[in-house]
């Protein structure tokens, strides 16, 4: 006698796509401020839904991880617009050369 399922679920396919990375709100912060005309505060903070200060805190942030972020006033009474104008530099540590096998001083 021969038992059929039906009500199993078509296994995946190893080619099916995977879900895009979400995009967060930090990466919607640098593509804001990656654009030629940048963004002010007000802009950011309606877009991303922060409160000025945290929208402040996150410029910071982003300072302190290594982006270079400028602040450009255009006019009298008008807000000032940031942009990211550099982004971080990848560093190696002495450690980290000393031990790589790729990079040895012998080789030659």
């Amino acid at each position: 006698m021969t038992t059929v399922i039906t009500n199993v679920k078509p296994r995946r396919n190893a080619s099916a796509k995977l879900p895009a990375k979400r995009a967060t709100k930090k990466d919607q912060l640098i593509r804001m401020l990656g654009a030629v005309a940048g963004a002010d505060v007000i802009t950011i903070s309606t877009k991303l839904g922060w409160q000025t200060h945290t929208t402040r805190a996150a410029l910071t942030g982003l300072r302190k991880a290594g982006h270079e972020v400028v602040a450009e006033k255009s006019g009298q009474g008008k807000p000032a617009r940031y942009r990211i104008v550099g982004t971080p530099a990848i560093t190696v540590s002495a450690d980290t050369a000393a031990t790589n096998p790729l990079e040895s001083k012998d080789a030659g």
